[in-house]
């Protein structure tokens, strides 16, 4: 009989055990949970968590109890409060609270004595991957953002992994219903009120008619972008090195116009995990450019905080919230 795809899909993937796999209850996380069990006997545990969004919310939960208890793997169940703030769209901020808990529940498991895990990994598949890619086209990203998700990657001590990127929603569905393993539907999936839903339901037909290869094309794009990305950040390092960590207003002037830019973008991410918006750095620019005199001012707000002039440097900061 031959290997499932959903199985078949860990093939060359090496994970440092035991791994964590994020388990919604959905089709693909049931198929990555189920896959990792048989690759990884023994070295898997499925992590849960509940937004608390909507009222769908418990079934998922007993769902997951439910069916962990019945392939005996360790779960453990995070609530989270997903709700967005002002200027956060629903999906970021679910997106963001998902991502936080998931780390904070894993790295916990090490401080309580349950063995430190040391993989996660995503379901996220190649029809996601359109989706996100198409997002970004819409908002006018950069190479960044036209790489789409990355495949593995490490954050806060941890691996994280996303071997569906190469396999078809409709494939994971097909190999689930073949073996009889159950998953449930998020009702949520259809409100086209949520951007990545309008993709989902009314581009992506059109793009799968037109393109039925657009999967793996986009594949390529993304890999493409990606290396032209890493390239960038490749410049930026060797800029940074130039300007200084806060960058010095005199060194940032000296660059052309697209390596400030680079720059700038590079700093803010990797320093302060900031990302600009092209208005905001362009206005920074501007005021840099300008910068001339020991009396010219920067304050420009940038992400979460504000980009300010200390003598010959410019740097970020967060101020404190008053209550």
């Amino acid at each position: 009989m031959a290997e499932p795809a959903i199985v078949a899909a860990l093939n060359g993937w090496q994970p440092a055990l035991p791994l964590a796999v994020a388990y919604s209850g959905g089709a693909d996380s049931t198929a990555l949970l189920w896959a990792c069990l048989q690759r990884f006997p023994g070295q898997v545990h499925a992590f849960h968590i509940n937004h608390g969004l909507q009222a769908a919310a418990a079934v998922f939960e007993s769902h997951c109890r439910a069916q962990c208890a019945a392939w005996g793997v360790p779960l453990q169940v995070v609530a989270v409060n997903a709700h967005a703030q002002p200027g956060q769209s629903p999906e970021d901020a679910a997106r963001i609270a998902r991502y936080q808990a998931l780390t904070q529940a894993v790295l916990a498991c090490a401080n309580a004595g349950q063995g430190r895990i040391q993989t996660i990994a995503l379901a996220q598949h190649a029809d996601d991957q359109v989706e996100t890619v198409v997002l970004a086209l819409s908002r006018g990203a950069g190479v960044a953002g036209l790489a789409g998700m990355r495949p593995q990657w490490q954050r806060a001590g941890l691996q994280w992994a996303r071997p569906y990127l190469g396999l078809g929603s409709a494939q994971i569905r097909a190999d689930l219903a073949a073996l009889g393993i159950a998953w449930v539907e998020d009702p949520s999936n259809t409100d086209t009120r949520y951007t990545r839903n309008r993709i989902r339901q009314q581009v992506m037909p059109g793009l799968a008619q037109a393109f039925p290869q657009i999967a793996q094309t986009v594949a390529r794009s993304s890999a493409n972008a990606a290396q032209a990305a890493e390239l960038l950040d490749d410049l930026a390092q060797i800029d940074l090195q130039a300007t200084g960590a806060p960058p010095r207003i005199g060194a940032l002037q000296a660059l052309s116009e697209a390596r400030m830019a680079n720059v700038l973008r590079y700093w803010l991410r990797t320093a302060h995990d900031q990302t600009p918006s092209a208005a905001q750095l362009a206005q920074l620019q501007q005021q840099l450019q300008r910068c001339t005199t020991r009396g010219h001012q920067i304050h420009i707000k940038v992400g979460r905080g504000y980009i300010q002039r200390h003598r010959d440097v410019i740097d970020w900061y967060n101020p404190p919230v008053l209550v």
